[in-house]
């Protein structure tokens, strides 16, 4: 099993300057609960750097455009999908990822379904 994070995100240049300045700028109306969650303005949260990295569970991370491609699948984003061998399906989905007020509780939430 391994777990899918896409962000509600696009990769090119252009959009990250666009998300750089609106997270710093209005936060509040940001449209990526899990960036908000998982990055700060410049970096990874600490907590969740440390999650990642001691976690024996595989992750990835993808923007809008690379997972779509890579996967041939559309949603509403972000989302983190479960893919075991030959089967991707959702495990949080956008509403219930914006209910997360902390780093802490993405993560324990993640870490009661490993």
């Amino acid at each position: 099993m391994k777990l899918i994070f896409v962000y509600n995100a696009k990769s090119d240049r252009l959009n990250k300057m666009i998300d750089f300045a609106h997270k710093i700028v209005r936060p509040s109306t940001y449209n990526c609960d899990l960036c908000s969650l998982t990055h700060g303005n410049f970096n990874e949260h600490e907590n969740w750097s440390s999650f990642r990295k001691k976690s024996e569970i595989e992750m990835e991370f993808y923007h809008i455009e690379d997972f779509e491609e890579k996967f041939k699948v559309k949603a509403e984003y972000p989302i983190i999908f479960r893919k075991d061998e030959t089967e991707l399906s959702p495990l949080l989905e956008r509403d219930e990822i914006a209910e997360f007020e902390t780093t802490d509780q993405l993560i324990e939430k993640i870490k009661s379904f490993i």
